[in-house]
């Protein structure tokens, strides 16, 4: 038996390959066989993800994301199928979370300096967002699958950061399995999938990174196969405004950043544009609300919350034991 695996894994390489997109870096460790064209591959992938970026990026003024924005209400506008899709998405959760996740907020991630506008709270800036910030994203847009086209029914300005990088992982595992990569691990930020297991038999292992805000530790180790992870959370990008730390991601219905004691979630999923979407979702609903929901819905979902200065699990599917966390 020793033998025939020796054999076996022979015939892989074990090949790690990475580059800049969406203000982080893409990354693919995979085994892959003589039969694979490294150059093409990697051209393939890095086509992939930047092109997510200029579809849905609200940093590019160009973007097709930025044109739907500057259209006015009423007015049709024709967008690539991908962009399509993650609305299709993103409005999805919007509507099973109860509102928690909203594609909306891009007033008021401006508003509060995390958008491309500014770097700081502006309070006549928020005065107007709170205003005009549609509740119900799914009454405010329609979508036309047949046409590939978008209307805005209501003056709004679209933000998916919450969703598009778990999309642009997506993206880059059609990539791995149109070059016939079976054993692969896709990475962008915190949004991770797995294509199979490695090619020694087990499945990857992935550090779950610990909510800490002056360092860089792990948690614990999560095992992947034909899966997804994403997480979000309060600790990575934030304003520190009169003493208090703002979270990036926005609660729609407080119209604020999200302030609820949880740390950050995760969440595993068949695909990364889910899980990075209720990763979001789950953060701003907040445990109480946020663990009712996962339940309801079977998903699989760790929150880590702040109670003083430490930490406590909740977890749920596969995080319901604290043994399936290999710290």
């Amino acid at each position: 038996m020793p033998k025939m695996f020796s054999e076996s894994a022979a015939k892989y390489q074990r090949i790690t390959l990475n580059g800049p997109s969406m203000g982080t870096r893409w990354s693919a460790t995979l085994d892959a066989d003589d039969s694979l064209d490294i150059n093409a591959f990697q051209q393939d992938l890095a086509a992939a993800v930047d092109q997510v970026d200029l579809q849905i990026s609200p940093w590019k003024p160009d973007s097709d994301l930025m044109r739907v924005n500057r259209a006015p209400v009423d007015a049709w506008v024709e967008v690539p199928a991908e962009l399509l899709e993650v609305l299709a998405c993103a409005l999805d959760v919007h509507r099973q979370s109860a509102g928690a996740f909203n594609p909306c907020v891009g007033g008021l991630v401006n508003a509060w300096g995390f958008g491309a506008q500014s770097d700081a709270p502006d309070a006549n800036a928020i005065r107007i967002a709170r205003q005009s910030q549609p509740l119900a994203a799914h009454a405010c847009l329609e979508l036309d699958s047949n046409a590939v086209k978008v209307r805005k029914q209501a003056p709004l300005q679209l933000d998916l950061c919450g969703i598009a990088k778990g999309y642009a992982v997506d993206r880059m595992t059609q990539v791995l399995q149109k070059h016939g990569v079976r054993h692969a691990l896709a990475a962008l930020d915190g949004e991770l999938c797995a294509v199979g297991g490695q090619s020694c038999g087990v499945p990857w292992s992935v550090a779950l990174e610990s909510p800490d805000l002056e360092r860089r530790a792990v948690h614990g180790v999560i095992e992947l196969e034909d899966l997804a992870v994403a997480t979000s959370g309060d600790y990575r990008r934030y304003l520190e405004v009169g003493g208090a730390r703002l979270a990036h991601t926005m609660d729609p219905r407080r119209w604020a950043p999200v302030n609820n004691g949880v740390a950050s979630v995760t969440v595993l999923a068949p695909n990364c544009m889910q899980a990075d979407a209720w990763a979001t979702a789950l953060l701003v609903a907040g445990s109480d609300e946020g663990l009712a929901m996962a339940q309801r819905m079977g998903m699989d979902v760790l929150f880590l919350l702040r109670r003083g200065e430490s930490l406590i699990e909740l977890g749920l599917g596969r995080f319901g034991q604290a043994a399936n966390l290999k710290a």
